[in-house]
């Protein structure tokens, strides 16, 4: 059973400055609800018990979103609607830690700061800038990884002229969607198929091993993509191009595309 959940929020934002120095872009708005929450949202309607939030020492507003406001709550609780989110946040905020990567070392990094919190064999791991509406894609990842036992990878088919934007996995011949390869942002001579990484992750907790011992990349950043690449010697991992409706918020132009598709809907 997948108990627990990562979600790294310390990077800076830079693609969305110089909004980003004001507000963390986890906290902006999709619709009536924030990016972060929508993330939440997915992860405790599967069941996850516990969140680690992994911020930076720039990035403290996010646990305000959690705190009891005596004085906020006694204005509004005559406004039902309002007043039931932020009574489910601070209930969210009990089941979620708080864990710092002050220094921007890659995703690797992010998650190995979590290593001491997971105590399960398996975790989930998820990226806010990618957020899956219509159908919760980490239950797609779980129903498989209950099926299969081992770590899963969210996919979607990108056209051939996107793959250098995107991680590519190739995948084993004699067995559907047994991921044997990956690559991060190939050129197209050089991809393995037009399967892109979204994301949304179920990982072996044996990842932090791989992570611990990964050679740090050209900007001295520790990649997942390598660390998952070591693993998949010795472990299975498949992938899942989930059903849900892909939006992608790592940009000003995707974050607007997909605040005017969200409120669609």
């Amino acid at each position: 059973m997948i108990t627990q959940a990562i979600i790294p929020l310390a990077g800076l934002g830079t693609r969305m400055l110089p909004l980003t120095k004001a507000v963390p872009k986890e906290l902006w708005p999709m619709g009536s609800k924030s990016i972060l929450e929508i993330i939440l949202d997915e992860c405790f309607d599967i069941g996850i018990k516990n969140i680690i939030l992994v911020i930076s020492s720039e990035k403290e507003t996010i646990k305000e979103l959690f705190k009891f406001k005596k004085k906020i709550n006694n204005k509004i609780k005559n406004k039902a609607d309002i007043f039931a989110r932020v009574k489910k946040l601070e209930k969210y905020g009990k089941k979620i830690k708080f864990v710092y990567q002050n220094k921007p070392k890659g995703l690797g990094d992010a998650v190995l700061t979590c290593k001491n919190l997971i105590n399960k064999s398996h975790f989930l791991l998820l990226l806010p800038d990618d957020i899956i509406v219509k159908k919760n894609c980490s239950k797609e990842l779980l129903h498989i990884h209950k099926k299969r036992k081992c770590s899963v990878i969210a996919l979607r088919n990108v056209k051939k002229k996107q793959v250098s934007r995107y991680g590519i996995v190739g995948f084993e011949k004699k067995i559907r969607m047994k991921i044997s390869k990956m690559v991060e942002k190939p050129s197209i001579k050089k991809s393995l198929s037009n399967s892109a990484i979204i994301g949304r992750y179920i990982l072996s907790k044996k990842i932090f091993k791989f992570l611990s011992s990964q050679n740090k990349g050209s900007l001295g950043e520790v990649q997942i993509t390598d660390a998952i690449n070591a693993m998949i010697k010795v472990e299975k991992v498949f992938g899942c191009k989930f059903k849900g409706k892909y939006l992608d918020c790592g940009t000003i132009d995707g974050y607007i595309k997909s605040f005017k598709y969200y409120n669609s809907i």
